[in-house]
């Protein structure tokens, strides 16, 4: 009921694209009846990519003009390669300019069923392998998106200061995961307030490497169009680079934050005996064996995210000095170090939280 509450309250005035009977664009879904002429040839020199068009016969499967007949250009390009046949269905883009008058092109492929297919193919991959566990898991991600994308993006839309929102929504959402996974215990508590205690330490040191090196939402490739938007909305532009760091580093903490919580748990039933040092001892052994993979991990997304930047960086021959005082370099490389040192640092904050919790006596 909270999250409802919460959903609908930052959602009020939520902006909306709106049509009228004489203007607006739509993307609406397509079926292609028919190639009647193939202009395309395939550009050896360039992987075999398509070239030229082809004309096509498309029937309007969604929206306001469902069941109208089309017949459009389909374009080929090196950057643009939408190669269809008769049967196939495509996302169509209609351009409104009068009372029944309209333009329609081709978008894209209709990736819609592949999306859905995907979400399906991990669920149930949760769900067999994991069983139960494996389905609050689900339950968790889709409570965590739910917040990202039904509270975050609207309230900072609204002005309200990036980084605490992120903050707020990191905690609340790990603790519901948590709570998912292990319901009310020691064990979700020490994970949860580990988990929090390294994304702020990730946070911090992304801030004042930040400030340092004088980077922030400013200097990201989506600044321009923000900028844009900061002209007609309240949004505050500054906390977003932070924010960003925040969420991008809290699955990684949160996964060794759990492991470390479950395995001083299992330590402490086989020998309750065991005191809180060393219980902490037992917990930075784990951990320490753990830090280097997950900090791996975090870091070989960041540099996978950016690989097309970073072969062309190569093959432009940039020298050092000038590759590390460059915008892209350095958000990239302050994004990696400061979510890998808050993967480091959930280590000891999870093993202290989880020693004091389990020797504490009831």
């Amino acid at each position: 009921m909270v999250l409802i509450f919460a959903l609908v309250l930052a959602n009020k005035d939520k902006p909306e694209y709106t049509t009228t009977r004489d203007t607006g664009v739509e993307y609406e879904n397509a079926k292609v009846l028919a190639v009647t002429e193939d202009n395309s040839v395939i550009d050896r020199d360039n992987e075999d990519v398509l070239r030229g068009s082809t004309e096509l016969k498309v029937e309007i499967l969604t929206g306001r003009y469902k069941g109208d007949i089309c017949f459009v250009t389909n374009y080929f390009s090196a950057l643009y390669n939408v190669d269809v046949k008769a049967g196939d269905t495509v996302c169509v883009r209609i351009d409104t300019t009068g009372d029944g008058i309209y333009n329609c092109s081709i978008y894209n492929y209709n990736r819609v069923p592949l999306v859905i297919a995907l979400v399906v193919i991990f669920f149930l991959s949760l769900a067999i392998i994991g069983g139960l566990q494996g389905i609050k898991a689900f339950a968790g991600l889709v409570y965590t998106v739910l917040c990202i994308f039904g509270i975050l993006l609207p309230l900072t839309l609204k002005g309200v200061e990036p980084i605490p929102l992120t903050c707020a929504i990191i905690f609340f959402t790990s603790v519901v995961c948590f709570y998912l996974i292990g319901g009310i215990s020691r064990k979700t508590i020490a994970a949860a307030l580990g988990c929090f205690s390294g994304v702020l330490i990730a946070a911090l040191l992304a801030q004042v490497a930040a400030n340092i090196g004088g980077i922030s939402t400013f200097q990201m490739d989506e600044a321009e169009a923000l900028l844009l938007l900061k002209s007609t909305t309240a949004i505050k532009l500054r906390g977003l680079f932070t924010s960003g760091i925040l969420i991008a580093a809290m699955g990684a903490v949160m996964d060794i934050a759990m492991s470390i919580a479950s395995a001083l748990e299992e330590v402490h039933n086989i020998n309750p005996e065991r005191d809180a040092k060393e219980l902490f001892k037992s917990g930075m052994n784990i951990g320490r064996d753990a830090m280097g993979t997950m900090a791996n991990t975090l870091v070989l997304a960041y540099v996978g995210s950016a690989l097309n930047m970073c072969v062309l960086i190569y093959s432009y021959g940039v020298g050092l000095r000038q590759l590390l005082n460059t915008d892209f370099v350095a958000i990239e490389i302050i994004r990696a170090i400061a979510g890998s040192v808050g993967i480091i640092c959930a280590v000891p904050c999870v093993s202290i939280i989880a020693a004091l919790l389990y020797t504490r006596k009831k």
